[in-house]
């Protein structure tokens, strides 16, 4: 399992998470024993917005013993009471729902406590209204809550809530149908999505990633928007190109699922590159990298993606981006314009012609 470092709360966090939407289906052993399999596998960090709140019997089966070695990410507003998820703005219901959670996951502490479902401004005003922001601050000044987080699947809305209050994690919904403006939770343009994740990576926050198979449209050419299958392992490495995202949350219902996502981090670079979005990529979307690294090689052994990265990150404003373009091996100015790069390139990105820009920049 490969790690990252959050930059702000200092976790070690696997790039493969796990979601709880689907584990209640599973037979309570089957259940345990894939949890089980996910840690053992190095998975430490866990989504909690379960389906049905037979989940936290499960998690607090299989995990109890090494919870000072797992993540937890807990939602408040999301409502157990009747036994399947439910939504609530209300106080009170908010705190009988968390106090239930931990009990059942046999823990007194949360890691990453989200305000859960923003996606109208008019959920943040009650949500605030009725005092549920002001119970997470002070369970985090007690300490029961370590860190703050936000799930939301609008961009607006983030911006919103990220220019008002200091949010450590983010959960978002990404994946190529909603980058591209297909699905019940296609919010916002590609150039307003895209700003999510450099400010995210800017400001330090990190994004947990939600429905990276659009809820398994992407998975199947009949269902998806765009007539063609993407593998799981196509869409994992997709989300985890994104700057900002620390983890990626799919869901599993059995040992063997686990074990099928596990092996994501034995995949080549071959088998995880997601050029083919190219093909159906929107207008607004062309010229523009993503990092997917279908360029690759290049033939003095650039990082194109990455020198990308940096350098659309320097461009909004993190300067920290700068720093580390500048400690790369082999920079912008190295380019040779061979053209290698443009022809593969499934965006139509003249890269070639970005480096010298790139390097303009960067190397001023």
């Amino acid at each position: 399992m490969r790690y990252r470092i959050h930059p702000k709360t200092g976790d070690k966090i696997s790039e493969i998470g796990l979601g709880s939407a689907y584990l209640y289906e599973a037979d309570h052993k089957e259940g345990i024993a894939a949890l089980r399999t996910a840690y053992e596998g190095g998975i430490n960090y866990f989504d909690l917005a379960a389906g049905d709140g037979k989940a936290f019997t499960l998690w607090g089966e299989a995990l109890a013993d090494v919870r000072d070695q797992v993540l937890y990410q807990i939602h408040f507003g999301a409502d157990y009471s009747k036994g399947t998820y439910g939504w609530s703005l209300d106080l009170e219901t908010v705190k009988r729902s968390v106090a239930w959670q931990l009990k059942k996951l046999k823990t007194d502490y949360i890691d990453y406590g989200f305000i859960h479902c923003q996606d109208e401004v008019q959920d943040w005003e009650t949500y605030q209204k009725n005092g549920i922001y002001k119970y997470i601050q002070s369970l985090h000044e007690q300490g029961v809550v370590r860190h703050l987080g936000l799930s939301s699947h609008t961009p607006l809305v983030i911006n919103r809530i990220l220019d008002e209050i200091s949010v450590d994690m983010l959960m978002f919904s990404i994946n190529p149908a909603y980058d591209y403006g297909h699905g019940e939770f296609a919010n916002g343009g590609v150039d307003e999505r895209a700003e999510i994740y450099t400010r995210c990576e800017r400001d330090r926050v990190g994004i947990t990633v939600m429905k990276p198979f659009s809820g398994g449209q992407l998975l199947s050419a009949s269902q998806s928007p765009f007539g063609k299958a993407l593998t799981p392992y196509q869409c994992i490495r997709y989300a985890l190109d994104k700057p900002g995202v620390m983890t990626v949350l799919p869901g599993a219902q059995s040992v063997e699922e686990v074990k099928a996502l596990l092996d994501y981090e034995n995949k080549t670079d071959r088998e995880t590159e997601y050029g083919i979005i190219g093909g159906f990529a929107p207008i607004e979307a062309a010229g523009k990298c993503v990092y997917c690294n279908h360029c690759k090689p290049c033939p003095v052994g650039l990082d194109i993606g990455l020198i990308n990265k940096y350098y659309d990150l320097a461009r909004a404003g993190d300067t920290l981006a700068v720093e580390h373009y500048r400690t790369l091996e082999k920079d912008a100015t190295r380019c040779v314009r061979c053209g290698h790069c443009d022809r593969r390139c499934p965006f139509g990105v003249r890269q070639s012609r970005r480096m010298f820009e790139i390097a303009k920049y960067m190397n001023a």
